[in-house]
């Protein structure tokens, strides 16, 4: 037990750092951010293509910029707090967690993303 509470704050600390480093430099103007190796390589975006911007512009509160940047990971996050509600509750809740989590389920969202990395390229978002 005494594990996961370290385990629990040292995320804490790392997601607020994570958090600040978002907010006080623009992925697009700071060299510590990495380029997308797929879209160097290849000259396509990725699904993912365009996240460090989004994360920048939606901690600034820009949501029209984020979905710019990267319209899926936006649309995601009511998913993700989903999951981590689903998480939270999965002992107290197992019928709403099994429900959710079928063996389709990582397919589905592969597809979603895949989808979303083809149709980006297409339609140039």
């Amino acid at each position: 037990m005494r594990n996961n509470k370290r385990r629990i704050i040292l995320g804490g600390i790392l997601l607020l750092v994570a958090v600040y480093v978002y907010m006080a430099y623009d992925p697009a103007k700071s060299a510590w951010f990495p380029k997308c190796p797929f879209l160097v390589l290849t000259g396509l975006k990725c699904p993912g293509c365009g996240s460090q911007r989004a994360i920048h512009s939606l901690l600034h509160g820009d949501i029209g910029g984020a979905f710019a940047f990267n319209a899926i990971l936006v649309l995601s996050l009511p998913l993700v707090a989903f999951l981590l509600y689903l998480e939270w509750v999965r002992k107290k809740r197992p019928r709403l967690y099994s429900g959710f989590y079928q063996p389709w389920t990582p397919l589905v969202l592969f597809a979603i993303f895949l989808g979303w990395g083809i149709a980006r390229n297409i339609w140039d978002w």
